[in-house]
């Protein structure tokens, strides 16, 4: 039975109900911590949302150190997303991939254009950080049915990732396969993403009271999050719980605003905490814990693992 800081897709929503599953990812990457140890923001956070607000972040990110960081993946023509784990009894989980050895393929490394050394968005335009993926976003963004919004956060998100945790080797095919679950890219229930990157309206799960086989999650944030002084419930277009968004929200558009209803903000805090604990999504065990970690039941990771599939096969084909 999943413990409290997970509620699986199936069990968030009513029958028939279109509304997303409610992750709510664990601190410590074990099946067994409870919801409310999320109290306090780790101490290996605070670096990277501090450099991502000084002024010259944007540029750094965004350009030359990017593009250093992405030279060999680029080059490579691709990463590789590990094979499924063994299927369970009962399980619709596909088998282990045989005709590409390791893994499958995924999409083509996001690059981003060179901005100019002044690259600084100028106070109360929409211009984002992930602006400099338009070129790479666009094209794929038609082809994946993905808004180009959504897709320049994922990428952008693995360009931040490779600098900070590289050893985690993140893709934004993963990324796009956990958004394309848990809200069709922030656009479940009619919503639409607009170019500031936020999904209008908010995107906001059922409430876990315990009801129609949801978990019980008393409110930890006083409505502030989530609307809901009684109960907990997940939000924005990756659906993190009220407590962990607490705990592990980044300002990613150093916007000076962690908006867990943010496309850009959402993405780069599913990358921090997938990549926590040392995890190498490189690596069948790695993958399948990240994913396990964001929400228990096999039958998401099965989902996951089918749409980043489809997603990396879809981008590289002509």
């Amino acid at each position: 039975m999943p413990s409290q800081r997970h509620v699986p897709k199936h069990a968030a929503k009513e029958p028939g109900d279109p509304a997303t599953t409610t992750p709510a990812p664990a601190t410590t990457g074990k099946p067994d911590a409870p919801a409310d140890v999320l109290q306090s923001r780790p101490a290996r956070f605070e670096g990277l949302r501090v450099w991502l607000r000084r002024p010259g972040g944007r540029m750094l990110v965004a350009g030359l150190a990017l593009t250093l960081v992405l030279g060999a993946a680029y080059a490579s023509g691709k990463y590789l997303v590990p094979a499924v784990s063994e299927q369970r009894a009962g399980s619709s989980a596909p088998p282990p991939p045989t005709a590409t050895p390791g893994g499958i393929e995924t999409g083509d490394a996001p690059v981003p254009q060179t901005p100019p050394t002044t690259f600084s968005p100028p106070a109360g335009t929409k211009e984002r950080p992930s602006d400099v993926l338009a070129a790479w976003a666009g094209p794929r963004a038609v082809k994946l049915n993905i808004p180009p919004v959504s897709l320049q956060a994922y990428g952008y998100a693995e360009l931040i990732t490779a600098r900070t945790t590289p050893g985690c080797k993140l893709t934004w095919t993963t990324l796009a396969g956990i958004a394309k679950i848990e809200s069709d890219h922030g656009r479940t229930g009619g919503a639409l993403v607009q170019d500031d990157g936020k999904s209008v309206p908010a995107i906001i799960g059922p409430p876990l009271d315990g009801q129609s086989n949801r978990q019980a999650i008393k409110d930890t944030d006083g409505g502030a999050i989530d609307t809901d002084k009684t109960w907990d419930r997940a939000v924005g277009p990756m659906q993190f719980l009220p407590s962990t968004w607490k705990q592990y929200g980044i300002d990613a558009d150093a916007d000076g605003v962690t908006d867990v209803n943010d496309i850009d903000d959402a993405a780069l805090t599913a990358a921090a905490y997938l990549c926590s604990g040392g995890r190498d999504l490189s690596t069948v065990e790695g993958w399948n814990a990240a994913i396990h970690s964001y929400n228990i039941p096999e039958e998401y990771r099965t989902a996951v693992f089918n749409a980043t599939n489809d997603y990396g096969r879809r981008d590289r084909t002509a």
